[in-house]
């Protein structure tokens, strides 16, 4: 999917407004009236155009994105979650923590709300699903896992995850361009702290 989304936002089409790219799909959003009425419907004009584009060979380049590191505070007020995970895994505490920060995750796509990553793959021994009881809250920066991914929540918004940590990070401002501070393909490490250095670097984005 990366790309293909790669391909179609190089490629500039007339009337192709986004090119939106999710786990198994790629979205394509586009402005009818860009294309010349008497050839057709312009659906099936951009559908062509897109078929040709296609063609060519999306042989996956050796590109990677930037490791963007995260510092997380985990559990507690932060991480609600994170007691019942270990015990859902079978592990101690520390070793979900030491799992979830040993090694960068590949953001795959945003969806949810604006600049929401989703990334993975979780380590295996961190299969869990998603909570029976969603949240109708939880604060911007939350950080939660389920089904082998990983996410952050950029805005206060409803969660049905396990949220096991947050950060104190601003990774997205609608006023600035580009409003997301992560991009697609990038890798997130997480960096455990304490709530002191969560609470300090909190202060110092103010």
């Amino acid at each position: 999917m990366h790309a293909v989304t790669r391909l179609l936002t190089a490629s500039q089409l007339p009337g192709v407004v986004e090119v939106v790219p999710a786990f198994t799909t790629v979205a394509v959003h586009y402005q009818p009236r860009a294309f010349p009425r008497e050839a057709g419907p312009a659906s099936e004009q951009l559908t062509a155009q897109l078929w040709r584009l296609l063609e060519q060979d999306l042989a996956e380049d050796a590109r990677t994105g930037r490791v963007i590191e995260i510092p997380a505070c985990y559990g507690g007020e932060f991480g609600p979650d994170l007691e019942t995970v270990a015990r859902h895994c079978g592990l101690a505490v520390e070793e979900v923590i030491a799992l979830h920060s040993l090694a960068p995750f590949m953001i795959y796509a945003f969806f949810f709300t604006p600049g929401q990553p989703f990334a993975g793959p979780l380590d295996p021994r961190l299969q869990i699903g998603r909570r029976a009881t969603p949240r109708t809250r939880v604060e911007a920066g939350t950080i939660s896992i389920a089904n082998g991914l990983t996410a952050i929540n950029q805005t206060a918004s409803p969660n049905g995850w396990n949220v096991i940590a947050r950060t104190p990070l601003g990774l997205f401002d609608p006023q600035a361009q580009p409003p997301a501070r992560l991009r697609l393909e990038d890798r997130i490490h997480f960096r455990p702290v304490t709530p002191e250095e969560y609470r300090d670097l909190q202060e110092a984005r103010a």
